[in-house]
């Protein structure tokens, strides 16, 4: 690991001022961490942004918001996530192991946009909004490539605000190892539209489209057996082929549609 200037900021101004091209912020520091011990990135100044209390806690009323240091447990045992949005809290708890899920958070999970994590699916199929402290992001507009995001260098995500859902499940086949998703399915049934997200299959998080489209006409595990989904394009790898994650959206569909 190269040497780096480390600072602690009171606020998100102050964090702000401290940026430059060669700096990162760090909060669970889950991801961040071990490339830097690896020698996979470097900065010369990393803002520890976890002490900013503006940037922490839990908001449910139309809609859930969540702020962007709040870690995985605190997600998966909020009674306020369990009540809006019981799928986010389950989602939560499968992430990592528990050292993960007491040190990562959600919006350092966001902004590394794996393409095997968890929360961007959430975002996407629950129409989030991602805040920064510049700008109001659709979760539609945010996540671009792998490990690419809309956010610009130096800004920084505040809070993530949910919609809240009428019915939402979000299943998963896990890497054994990593629990990092092999296949992750978010579906959710907004009151104006269905949306459902898949992770784990390609170098980025998406909505997919066809089984969106058969559940708005018919919400049940039925209506996605008849969808066919190519494997064009999708991860390959010693874990499971193109065609295995194909089969395995549908499965994983219709069983998120039926615990619903």
């Amino acid at each position: 690991m190269k040497n780096f200037s480390f600072h602690s900021p009171k606020n998100v101004k102050e964090a702000k001022k401290l940026s430059s091209s060669r700096s990162c912020y760090l909060a669970g520091g889950m991801t961040t961490i071990p490339s830097m011990k690896l020698r996979l990135a470097a900065y010369s100044d990393i803002i520890d942004i976890k002490k900013i209390k503006d940037l922490s806690g839990i908001k449910a009323g139309k809609t859930l918001t969540i702020g962007a240091t709040t870690t995985h447990f605190d997600v998966s045992s909020s009674k306020q996530v369990k009540k809006s949005i019981p799928s986010l809290a389950i989602l939560a708890d499968g992430i990592g192991d528990p050292q993960v899920r007491n040190r990562g958070t959600i919006g350092g999970s966001i902004a590394n946009n794996d393409p095997a994590a968890d929360y961007p699916s959430a975002c996407l199929a629950l129409d989030a909004t991602v805040h920064t402290n510049e700008r109001k992001i659709p979760a539609d507009k945010f996540f671009k490539r792998m490990f690419e995001t809309a956010l610009k260098k130096g800004e920084l995500i505040e809070k993530i605000e949910f919609q809240i859902p009428e019915k939402s499940c979000y299943i998963k086949f896990p890497n054994p190892a990593s629990r990092y998703a092999l296949v992750g399915v978010y579906v959710a049934k907004l009151k104006k539209e269905v949306r459902v997200a898949i992770t784990g299959v390609e170098s980025c998080v998406f909505r997919c489209k066809k089984i969106e489209d058969a559940l708005s006409n018919n919400f049940s595990a039925s209506a996605v057996e008849g969808v066919n989904i190519s494997s064009k394009g999708f991860n390959a790898d010693i874990h499971a082929s193109a065609e295995y994650r194909a089969h395995i959206i549908k499965v994983m569909a219709k069983k998120a549609v039926s615990s619903c």
